[in-house]
């Protein structure tokens, strides 16, 4: 007999994808079943097992949405069926959600469950915002309250005037709609309208939007400003801390939406350098490396190591693959022999210093041409073995350089690249909607992938204010074959390179 399933109640923060616990982090990565609510952030969704079931809870009032009961019945569903269930809501499960009700509902079917806390928006996004809610000059409490409710309903849970009179800060959740009705109550119940008040939109995130009046001007400064929700509101002269206090919307990039599209595996640096400099990154991975179709050539290398006098790498994809393969194959780095080992540039080359191999030649300037002089400037190349170790296509340009220079060349593929169409993080749709500022490649085939995907041209004429970055000129060589000149292109090739280009260009 199967056993039953269990539900794990998970709080997935405020919406930066880091402050997730290290218990939800580990339970999405081995869930069977993820039910998530629409305000999760979609990136989180990528800790779980590519197996999983993703479900969304949809979005509350559309029709496509799942009710209350709909989503208790299905985690019952799935639970029955023997699945680490998941279930995925934004913030802390009991502050101002229903994890208390999905709680009771699994005890009384008598289904396994755990509720592990979460960050909620009732801290973080005040912080983000540079807003202390304590703070020993200012107050030693804070009160927290929903503002669905009318504030002139005779029958209100909420308090207005013993509100008003509580001292300290209080924080508004859900309020945008009422905010009018609610500042005026306050306001007639005896507090000051010069109390500060601020408002965060989309707190914690690269879109994060404040704004800060009083109880007397807040309601025309968010009409004004177009303030929508998901927004938090903090009353009280904390407010006034933000000016010194603001370390989240200071940073560089702050406000900047920018694409990433190297593949999933490779994206994360380059995404959380960016992220710490508080743009709004969108992983968009437009290409997946697999094994070459053709496989002999590299199997031929590996048996004649030996007569080899150079390996060019020209990619760190190209050194991963090759010597995951010499591995499987060799099990002392030693039987690689005395060959020489060239890389296009410093990426290339640090991903050979990580298996502790010297590099003997890296031209100053990534491109084919520039490294096959290299090399015959360190030695004559004439009638020597030369192996390029790269993806199934690439470009003539390199092998070509290096046999009019009278190298005995072969061209091996060691790895291909495939498009990437999967969008489990939603930031393909996310791009398509809204566009973006930047754009970055950091090789020919995320260009060619890309484009294909999304038709290159056409988005960029789509979002005209989107600009291109890349990591190099093999790169903007990608670019300009689509009629698309990069705003940018990176003096130092590698992905610190890069960042450094795009603080360079947001400074000017």
């Amino acid at each position: 007999m199967k056993l039953k399933g269990k539900v794990y109640l998970v709080g997935a923060g405020p919406g930066d994808p880091g402050l997730i616990t290290l218990r939800g982090a580990e339970l999405l990565r081995r869930a069977e079943v993820v039910i998530y609510d629409i305000l999760v952030n979609p990136e989180l969704l990528r800790l779980a097992p590519l197996s999983a079931e993703l479900i969304s809870r949809g979005s509350q009032g559309k029709s496509e949405a799942l009710s209350q009961e709909q989503l208790n019945e299905l985690m019952l569903f799935k639970a029955r069926e023997g699945k680490c269930v998941v279930r995925l809501k934004g913030g802390d499960p009991y502050i101002f959600g229903r994890g208390g009700e999905e709680a009771a509902e699994l005890a009384r079917a008598g289904i396994a469950f755990e509720v592990v806390p979460g960050v909620s928006s009732v801290v973080a996004a005040p912080n983000y915002a540079g807003i202390p809610l304590t703070h020993r000059d200012h107050c030693s409490t804070f009160t927290v309250l929903t503002g669905h409710e009318d504030p002139e309903k005779p029958d209100s849970n909420l308090n207005f005037e013993e509100l008003a009179r509580i001292p300290g800060t209080k924080i508004v959740l859900m309020g945008l709609e009422r905010l009018p009705e609610l500042t005026a109550t306050l306001v007639a119940k005896g507090m000051p309208p010069s109390t500060p008040v601020a408002m965060v939109r989309w707190g914690t995130t690269g879109r994060q939007q404040s704004i800060v009046g009083t109880l007397a001007t807040v309601a025309g400064l968010a009409a004004a400003e177009k303030m929508t929700a998901p927004v938090i509101t903090v009353i009280g002269s904390v407010v006034n801390l933000r000016k010194e206090l603001n370390w989240f919307e200071g940073r560089p990039l702050f406000g900047r939406r920018i694409v990433v599209t190297r593949t999933r595996e490779q994206a994360s640096q380059l995404s959380s350098s960016l992220a710490d400099l508080g743009a709004e990154v969108l992983e968009i991975p437009t290409i997946k490396i697999t094994a070459p179709e053709v496989k002999d050539g590299i199997i031929d290398v590996l048996l004649e190591l030996a007569s080899y006098n150079w390996f060019v790498f020209t990619s760190p994809n190209g050194v991963t693959a090759f010597f995951d393969l010499f591995f499987k194959r060799f099990q002392d780095l030693r039987d690689l022999g005395a060959v020489r080992l060239a890389a296009i540039g410093p990426a290339t080359a640090a991903r050979l210093q990580e298996l502790h191999l010297q590099v003997d030649v890296m031209p100053e300037e990534a491109l084919g041409s520039k490294i096959a002089a290299a090399i015959n400037k360190f030695e004559n190349v004439e009638n020597l073995k030369v192996c390029l170790l790269r993806a199934e296509v690439a470009s003539r340009e390199l092998p070509e350089a290096l046999e009019k220079l009278g190298a005995i060349v072969d061209d091996i593929s060691v790895y291909k690249t495939v498009p990437e169409t999967e969008d489990r993080n939603g930031a393909a749709a996310n791009l398509l909607a809204e566009g973006a500022d930047w754009l970055t490649f950091t090789s020919g085939s995320t260009v060619e992938h890309f484009h294909a995907r999304f038709d290159l041209p056409k988005l960029l004429r789509s979002f005209p204010l989107a600009k291109c970055a890349t990591i190099g000129p093999e790169t903007s060589k990608a670019l300009r074959v689509l009629g698309v000149e990069p705003v940018l292109e990176a003096k130092t090739h590698t992905l610190e390179g890069l960042v450094a280009a795009l603080l360079k260009a947001e400074k000017q």
